[in-house]
């Protein structure tokens, strides 16, 4: 009988909308209210309503109940009255949580807030059970709380609880690992995994929380509220430290030996299990020599897919996704396990070959989830991601098989509220469970379990959206989804079996940018992607311009008989995919360099059934599968070169080739005819 793999998180059972933004709202009010009527900035308002978030904790948690304002209390204070027993047990809090909780406040720091205000957002708070309240609630709470004024254009976006939840899954935890996020923001990976935690070994959480859990969290405001979300969890805050995580080790360990109190430890190779959404994008490159020069992706490194070698040449600036990579990988045990979300570029970039074959050589990757572009659009960014799992290299077996999966509905909108999306009928109407609950249109439980049951029972079958790789064939140029799946393996498999050849076998490039662009005040004819049909494959338009006014990306003049294909731009490898053969019309312009000039082997192939074949599936398919890039796509020569092309035999060839040539012709003829016609009015 076949085993039923279930995930432990029940990822289609969602806070209710009214809970959420209940708590959401009085949070929003408080940081309002506050930024307002005390002249603060966003920022100082956030960390002013921390202060008092953190005094409500210790209250519950302590039982004190003196985090409350009578209705006098609360009329007399905003009339502008002086309500001394209010304040006067306001401040006997504070004091004590501000000593509770030494290590998260300054030595005589103090909350900076009008009396009305304080009367005001203890009055929000008061009726507010935070350690009852749902952690999911919880979670989203302070997410879009500090999100506006915290993360938005520093790189860093927070991860959506629904990503969160897989990550766990597949890592899955035990309560005696030591678990590490070195960008922890607000500490999402790390209340996950202790909820995980609570749920398959509730008698162990408390030791879990207090000894194994660490974050690194170099925003202030955010290393604070990643403390108060563990507070609220299970107390697991003392090993989070403010601090960045790309400086020397030695720091991190001293920070780390003030916060616990316990033994410095050496923090490379210790830690089990590493969850993180580190910050990337190329917009905030470190820079820092004195950082770089501690980092092997810190140099620049030479080589190809047979082997990279570190030069002893610094980077000018490298982005931090892929400083954590390494950091992470150091942070690792031997035989530790890691889940990254990082951008599609490290995943399939030629320029950052070298940083997956450095991966190679340290960790084996045992599963790559991609993720819709949508994913942090309610974060504030549509940067295209997935998630790597590794396990660092030990003793024991290597990784055989590889996991490839993708997400395609993440239970929420791509928009700035992340609105839940339900599942309906055929006719549009919202389905309901047995219970009469909404259900949440996703696929990342299918994906957990389609993993798990790998994981078990080993996933035989595949489809396109989960399937498994060996190890063997596994290229390290490429570790995104798209390149693997089984269609395109399929479709090169079936392509080499009847005899097909390499376009650059068939073709050469033209390298040489046209002696037209040294004479400045020449008008020239000029070529963009746009002036290209690309339901005929054929030129139907160009631009006159002086040379000096081209774009610099104005390169190479074309000639009769050659063929022209882009390789660059959100439509190549799609039926939009521009490609076009140069007639007499067009002989001397100038093209942009996102086309390739191919000059064609007539004595191997019949130039016109190529431009047939550059609009056939197969080729689109495998130029959709070649390209990369996330912003703009694009499509290297090298890949371009080994694009594979069935060859029939010269018969068959001519006589498609004929139906294309004739095409042309046809299409010229029409056009003089209607060139002709004259209306006389």
């Amino acid at each position: 009988m076949e085993k039923k793999i279930l995930p432990r998180f029940t990822f289609d059972e969602q806070p209710s909308l009214e809970k959420n933004n209940a708590l959401l709202r009085v949070f929003e009010e408080v940081h309002n209210h506050i930024y307002a009527n005390d002249g603060l900035s966003p920022e100082q308002a956030l960390d002013e309503a921390i202060k008092i978030l953190f005094l409500k904790i210790y209250d519950e948690k302590n039982k004190k109940y003196e985090f409350q304002i009578t209705p006098d209390e609360f009329e007399s204070i905003t009339n502008g009255k002086s309500e001394t027993v209010f304040l006067n047990r306001f401040k006997e809090l504070q004091q004590s949580t501000f000593d509770y909780f030494f290590n998260l406040f300054e030595k005589g720091e103090k909350i900076k807030l009008k009396n009305s205000t304080l009367g005001f957002v203890v009055n929000k708070l008061q009726n507010i059970d935070l350690l009852s309240s749902s952690n999911d609630v919880k979670g989203l709470a302070f997410q879009k709380f500090i999100h506006s004024s915290q993360r938005v254009g520093r790189g860093q976006f927070f991860t959506p609880e629904q990503i969160v939840k897989l990550c766990i899954e597949i890592l899955q935890p035990q309560s005696d690992e030591t678990i590490l996020d070195p960008a922890c923001g607000s500490g999402g990976f790390l209340t996950s995994a202790l909820q995980y935690i609570k749920i398959n070994e509730p008698t162990k959480v408390k030791k879990f929380a207090k000894d194994n859990i660490y974050g690194i969290e170099i925003n202030r405001t955010a290393a604070k509220i990643a403390k108060m979300r563990m507070i609220l969890d299970g107390d697991g805050f003392s090993n989070i430290v403010q601090h960045d995580s790309l400086t020397d080790w030695s720091d991190i360990d001293l920070e780390l030996k003030k916060s616990s109190k316990s033994k410095v430890k050496t923090y490379q190779g210790f830690f089990d299990v590493i969850l993180t959404n580190p910050p990337f994008g190329t917009q905030g490159k470190i820079t820092d020599k004195s950082v770089l020069c501690n980092f092997d992706l810190g140099y620049k490194w030479i080589g190809s897919e047979n082997g990279y070698f570190k030069t002893a040449e610094l980077l000018n600036g490298q982005v931090p996704d892929i400083l954590f990579i390494e950091r992470s990988l150091r942070f690792l045990k031997p035989g530790g396990r890691m889940a990254i979300v990082l951008p599609n570029g490290d995943f399939e970039n030629s320029s950052l070959s070298y940083l997956r074959n450095y991966i190679k050589e340290i960790a084996d990757v045992f599963a790559v989830i991609k993720l819709p572009q949508e994913t942090f659009i309610p974060s504030g960014t549509g940067v295209k991601t997935s998630i790597l799992f590794l396990k660092k290299k030990d003793a024991s077996k290597e990784i055989k098989r590889v996991f490839f999966s993708q997400i395609t509905k993440l239970g929420y909108a791509g928009n700035k509220n992340g609105s839940l999306i339900y599942k309906k009928d055929d006719f549009g109407n919202i389905i309901k469970n047995i219970n009469g609950d909404l259900q949440i249109d996703e696929n990342i439980s299918s994906v957990v379990s389609a993993y798990l049951k790998f994981k078990i029972d080993g996933l035989e079958s595949s489809d396109e959206n989960n399937f498994i790789i060996d190890n063997t064939d596994l290229k390290y140029a490429r570790l995104d989804f798209e390149f693997y799946k089984p269609s395109y393996r399929e479709m090169e498999r079936k392509l080499l079996k009847k005899g097909a050849r390499r376009l650059g076998d068939l073709v050469k490039i033209k390298k040489t940018k046209s002696g037209k662009l040294r004479q400045k005040d020449l008008i020239v004819k000029y070529i963009e992607l746009s002036d290209i049909s690309a339901q005929y494959n054929e030129i139907i338009n160009f631009t006159e311009q002086l040379v000096h006014e081209l774009p610099s990306r104005a390169s190479y003049e074309l000639k009769v008989g050659e063929i022209i294909t882009a390789v660059a731009g959100n439509s190549i490898g799609t039926n939009s995919h521009a490609s076009a053969y140069v007639t007499k019309d067009y002989e001397g312009c100038i093209c942009t360099n996102g086309f390739r000039v191919l000059t064609v082997d007539t004595k191997q192939i019949n130039p016109f059934y190529l431009l047939y074949y550059f609009k056939s599936k197969n080729f689109l398919d495998q130029v959709f599968r070649f390209r990369t890039g996330a912003a703009i796509p694009s499509l290297l020569d090298n890949d371009l070169m080994n694009i594979l092309v069935l060859l029939p035999n010269i018969i068959e060839q001519d006589r498609i080739g004929k139906i294309i040539e004739n095409g042309f012709k046809e299409r010229k003829q029409y056009q003089k005819l209607i060139d002709n016609i004259e209306v006389v009015i």
